[in-house]
């Protein structure tokens, strides 16, 4: 049971990474300094981990870039079975959302991954280093993000014109291969959250039914209506249980935290 739950819960964050939705164009959904902690239980009741998003403000290769910086872990009962400790980071430029280099650590109980991705727009090729494995590979891109810069990436657009049952689609460069990350909007809706009640958008992100999710609606993603346009809660239901995510703690937000008062 625990091997699946593994598998099931970083399939879980890699989509937390990735979910995310337009914000009005007027604003800024992020600066630096924004930090959020999630938590994570699995099939309701058993503690399965832990994810917070950094993101600072640097300098790379002389451009003004965001570093974000997104670590995940399990904890609880599960920490005893399955111990990891992933790190991913991002560096990206602060006008145009272009991710320069994207960095993968992780220890997912003794499976090792140690690899970074350099992007050359002007050579249009992302340039995939192992260091475990010693490897350097070389491969043709175009318009893409990496895992995490499109969390932000999309968090800075419109979403004044999505109607339910609209589809958005971004090209995401994962491991080897870029693919398409979509998300479907399924309209408004009121949550209660520890932090009172929360206009939020709705969203199912699409995922492949199967030996992991139930259906390709199996998860959906709730996100705040304000400018901040952050996930506060995702729910999936999967082949075996499910798992739940929920905004724990923040700061250092870019705008005003919605809170509807009764």
């Amino acid at each position: 049971m625990f091997e699946t739950m593994k598998k099931n819960i970083f399939i879980f964050i890699a989509i937390l990474y990735c979910s995310a939705t337009y914000s009005q164009e007027k604003t800024t959904a992020f600066k630096g300094g924004e930090w959020l902690r999630f938590k994570m239980s699995y099939s309701g009741w058993m503690k399965a981990g832990n994810l917070s998003l950094t993101v600072n403000d640097t300098i790379l290769n002389g451009k003004e870039v965001f570093h974000v910086i997104g670590k995940g872990n399990t904890t609880g009962v599960l920490k005893w079975f399955f111990k990891v400790n992933d790190t991913y980071q991002s560096y990206f430029d602060k006008k145009t959302g272009k991710p320069y280099l994207f960095k993968r650590k992780i220890n997912e109980g003794g499976y090792k991954v140690n690899r970074q991705i350099n992007f050359d727009y002007t050579k249009h090729t992302a340039i995939i280093q192992d260091f475990r494995l010693k490897t350097t590979d070389t491969i043709a891109v175009e318009n893409i993000q990496d895992m995490m810069s499109s969390f932000y990436f999309l968090r800075n657009h419109d979403t004044s014109t999505l109607k339910p049952g609209d589809e958005i689609t971004l090209p995401m460069f994962m491991d080897a291969q870029t693919t398409l990350f979509k998300l479907r909007f399924l309209g408004t809706e009121i949550l209660k959250t520890r932090f009172g009640k929360i206009k939020t958008l709705r969203f199912n992100p699409l995922v492949q039914s199967g030996r992991v999710f139930k259906k390709n609606e199996s998860v959906t993603i709730w996100i705040t209506a304000d400018d901040n346009k952050i996930p506060i809660q995702m729910k999936a239901s999967l082949a075996v249980g499910s798992l739940r995510a929920e905004l724990d703690a923040y700061k250092g937000l870019s705008n005003s935290f919605e809170i509807i008062y009764d």
